[in-house]
């Protein structure tokens, strides 16, 4: 394996981990579009579907699955850091203190909604993948990611908003929405736009070799 190919390799991942770290910061802000209503952090989740198709594609399954664990497990490790310093005293003079608390002291119900939906939703992605490309071998590429995202965003919508806004907040000290309400209200929209990402970045596929690295690989120049 080249340097080249190990930076290339290094950037995809990279951006996979943060993008989901993007996306759960952003999911504790609900926006609301054309009279529609989603999590922040809506637009750029949709992609890390078709960046974790890509690292499928170049490095195979498994390597996948332990990108999707990674991520989970920092965006945890945000979501305890944020919270730390969140309790932490402020000195006097820092008169943002409150207002930061307020945006980056991650809603808990909200986090683990999120961190719970990536690692379902994903791993569906990654198996969804992995049938298509085994079932029909000589369909486009693009029907792999189309075919996974398809199956794979509406999970990831449903779940997220079933924890972060039904299940889990009476958990910690908030009203939750009534389920019909919450499907309806913000994982349609949800749905919605990131189909909308998911068709656009559908040629992104085709910038990666279909050829897993071998994993008896040895470095060189």
């Amino acid at each position: 394996m080249t340097k080249t190919v190990i930076r290339a390799i290094v950037l995809l991942v990279g951006t996979y981990v943060m993008a989901q770290a993007i996306a759960d910061i952003g999911a504790t802000k609900l926006v609301q579009i054309g009279g529609v209503v989603m999590p922040g952090g809506t637009f750029i989740f949709a992609l890390t579907f078709t960046l974790r198709d890509m690292i499928h594609k170049r490095l195979g399954k498994e390597w996948a699955k332990m990108a999707i664990y990674t991520a989970a497990g920092l965006n945890v490790l945000l979501a305890v850091y944020m919270l730390f310093i969140a309790r932490l005293p402020s000195p006097e003079f820092f008169w943002l203190a409150d207002s930061w608390n307020a945006i980056f002291a991650i809603v808990p119900a909200i986090t683990i909604g999120s961190i719970a939906a990536e690692l379902v939703s994903e791993l569906t992605d990654t198996e969804v993948y992995h049938f298509w490309k085994t079932r029909f071998p000589n369909a486009p590429q693009w029907s792999r990611v189309l075919a996974s995202n398809f199956v794979s965003l509406p999970v990831d919508s449903i779940v997220f908003t079933a924890l972060a806004f039904v299940l889990l907040p009476p958990v910690f000290g908030a009203e939750s929405m009534p389920l019909a309400q919450a499907i309806t209200q913000i994982a349609s929209g949800q749905i919605l736009y990131k189909a909308v990402v998911t068709i656009l970045s559908l040629p992104l596929i085709y910038t990666i070799k279909d050829k897993p690295i071998d994993p008896n690989w040895q470095l060189a120049d």
